[in-house]
């Protein structure tokens, strides 16, 4: 279980929880811009994400309220392609507007997906935009002459007149359930240990599923040589320091409401006066050289002494 997670849940635990997906199409393919403008594409994916959820449901005729979300950042297919996409996982309500009073989704029915689609879908397209006039895209080899305003409009075109992939799954019947969920996105690496069924002269031998498929048919092997299990493995490496689970709107600690509804390790600020407070800088360590450094016993660990970190 991710740290935090149980206290999290103990936010809302009578009301149903919905999962979502999000991602792009797949042609022209969002994700190689990704490729060598990771850090920009992935934050988009998650900042977008979480405006549509929280500005689709704050209108009153879908929900009227307040929301939060937990998302999650995959960028792998289960043949190990660079496919970057967010599994969201949102309770069933917020609080009104007005007032503080929890707003329950109606027959458990969450958002229209074809709304948060089409939302997403410009609001993303916008930022591409945005991006690419300020210079904050680079290209590549083959994309290189995206550089161009013209070129890259064209690229985009198509994906203005496509459907954006945004899926909800039916809601969970409680935060056990959620928790079964989640935990099978949050700290996976591309692939699994089980997967993998050989190493000889051929390569590599993996399992993968096909998602078109149903049944036992869907689960084939592919055979990789270790140059191309290498680099596709390496796709999915991430910019130095970048978080892939984050918490928004009311998932956020800083942005639960009154203490009836507030897990217990939420700060007690409402959300309306609640800001962002700059971190204090972090002050190197003074110690002496005639001052002996702590040790720290782990529980583990009978016959040494680790140094305790500074």
């Amino acid at each position: 279980m991710p740290r935090g997670a149980g206290s999290r849940l103990e936010l809302r635990t009578s009301c149903p929880w919905t999962t979502t997906t999000w991602s792009s199409p797949s042609q022209p393919p969002i994700s190689d811009l990704a490729y060598t403008n990771k850090e920009l594409i992935y934050g988009l994916l998650f900042d977008l994400t979480a405006e549509t959820l929280r500005t689709i449901a704050a209108d009153p005729k879908h929900l009227g309220a307040r929301i939060g979300a937990t998302l999650v950042l995959h960028t792998w297919g289960s043949q190990l392609t660079h496919h970057p996409h967010v599994h969201g996982i949102v309770p069933g309500g917020g609080f009104a507007l007005d007032e503080d009073r929890w707003v329950s989704c109606k027959g458990g029915f969450f958002l229209p997906v074809r709304v948060l689609s089409r939302y997403f879908r410009r609001r993303f397209l916008e930022e591409l935009g945005n991006a690419h006039r300020a210079g904050q895209l680079h290209y590549f080899g083959d994309h290189a002459p995206l550089a161009d305003p013209a070129a890259f409009a064209d690229y985009l075109e198509p994906l203005r007149q496509c459907e954006w992939v945004v899926y909800a799954k039916r809601p969970f019947s409680g935060p056990a359930a959620v928790l079964a969920y989640l935990s099978r996105y949050t700290h996976r690496v591309a692939i699994s240990n089980s997967r993998l069924l050989s190493c000889d002269e051929r390569g590599v031998t993996f399992r993968w599923k096909d998602y078109r498929l149903k049944g036992h048919t869907r689960y084939k092997t592919m055979t990789l040589s270790y140059a191309e299990f290498m680099r596709r493995f390496l796709l999915h490496v991430l910019p130095s320091g970048f978080h892939r689970i984050r918490h928004y709107g009311l998932r956020q600690r800083r942005a639960l409401p009154e203490p009836r509804y507030r897990s217990r390790t939420a700060p007690s600020e409402h959300p309306a006066a609640s800001t962002q407070r700059p971190l204090a800088p972090r002050r190197k360590p003074t110690h002496s050289a005639n001052v002996p450094v702590p040790t720290l016993r782990r529980a583990h660990d009978h016959h040494r002494d680790a140094p305790a970190r500074s």
